[in-house]
């Protein structure tokens, strides 16, 4: 997990974690419903009775998005795609998976998994609620949690990337052309126009009067344009990168060190002198971790000639290593789902490159040129 996560355990062998994005959202959803939808529904109750159901139908909100993206996960499963993790941040959640979906099938299954299970969620509180007539709080709660259980389910469904309804959009347009790169840049743009009406949609409340609620639809209509461009830029990345190994885009003219240099030699000669952001650490032709200009960031200044690299260096055994061989795209997907910015390349056990973002991006610009 990530240091933008908290990690939270497993589920079905699967890591959950929030992003810190996460604690905002939940904050602003228990303001939305003790300040508007709990007063509305129950006229006497206390500021603080509001503010504690408020943010118990939150938590049991975000309990609904995590079930939702168990329902994706464990689809891809049962279609042989391995899964990294689980997030859950500022718009719901996202599983992430170890490559995407082969074929239109896996994609369109995995894509229903999501929504499938917000729908049976809202049918299994409908029938619910009525046990909760004698309690009113329980009954307004399940209400709008059932409520918003089917609302999920639909606007997931929105025919768009990078809703769910976006991905099976695509695998439709998938099996019917057979390529994956012209229904991704299908689905995307539909995403941004779906988006663009979104923004107009939030701007016209704006208009009106409704501040709020037009403020709140146009980020939503932001945040899907803003994904379903990433979306298309990635499908030209990603044709770029296919057919292409990692062999053909690192570097072999990388920094190594001894591990017991001080810091502060490290800092004048390799990071000032030569300009170095990434440093292997060798001893006796042996690899024995990384050091980046992250892990400097960490130690003050004065502490730095007194302490050696050894002491700070990513260790090898918690490095992410990758093979010349590897094709570069899944490299890139790698780095990018993992936050790193450099991977070692060994082959049979030896360094032979160092693989950087900006070693990607050379060998982009060499593809486009």
């Amino acid at each position: 997990m990530s240091k933008q996560s908290v990690y939270l355990g497993r589920i079905f062998g699967i890591p959950i974690g929030l992003d810190f994005s996460w604690f905002f959202i939940v904050f602003f959803f228990s303001y939305l419903l003790a300040t508007g939808y709990f007063p509305q529904e129950i006229k006497d109750g206390s500021i603080l009775s509001y503010w504690m159901a408020g943010l118990l139908t939150s938590l049991l909100l975000f309990v609904s998005v995590l079930l939702h993206e168990l329902g994706h996960a464990l689809m891809a499963r049962i279609f042989g795609i391995p899964v990294r993790r689980i997030k859950l941040m500022v718009f719901g959640g996202v599983a992430q998976f170890e490559h995407e979906p082969e074929s239109a099938a896996s994609e369109f299954w995995t894509a229903l998994g999501g929504p499938v299970v917000n729908v049976l969620l809202g049918i299994m509180l409908y029938f619910v609620q009525p046990f909760f007539r004698s309690f009113q709080w329980g009954s307004v709660i399940v209400s709008y949690l059932t409520y918003i259980n089917f609302i999920l389910a639909i606007f997931n469904l929105i025919p768009g990337f990078p809703l769910d309804g976006g991905r099976v959009l695509r695998a439709v347009v998938w099996a019917v052309n057979r390529n994956l790169r012209k229904s991704t840049i299908i689905a995307a743009r539909t995403g941004r126009f779906i988006a663009f009406l979104f923004i107009f949609w939030g701007a016209m409340q704006i208009l009106h009067g409704r501040f709020g609620d037009g403020l709140w639809i146009l980020f939503i209509g932001w945040f899907l344009d803003s994904a379903a461009a990433a979306q298309i830029q990635q499908s030209d990345i990603r044709a770029l990168l296919e057919g292409h190994t990692v062999r053909e885009a690192m570097s072999r003219h990388f920094g190594v060190i001894e591990p017991d240099i001080s810091l502060q030699t490290l800092v004048d000669y390799h990071i000032i002198g030569e300009g170095r952001r990434s440093l292997i650490v060798r001893k006796d032709g042996r690899v024995l971790g990384m050091l980046t200009l992250h892990h400097l960031r960490e130690i003050p200044a004065d502490m730095r000639d007194k302490m050696t690299v050894q002491e700070v260096m990513l260790p090898a055994e918690e490095m992410k290593q990758i093979h010349p061989d590897t094709p570069l795209w899944k490299a890139f997907t790698e780095m990018q789902q993992d936050g790193v910015n450099q991977m070692p390349v060994l082959e049979k056990g030896e360094l032979v490159g160092l693989l950087t973002r900006e070693n990607i991006f050379d060998f982009l610009n060499r593809q486009r040129g």
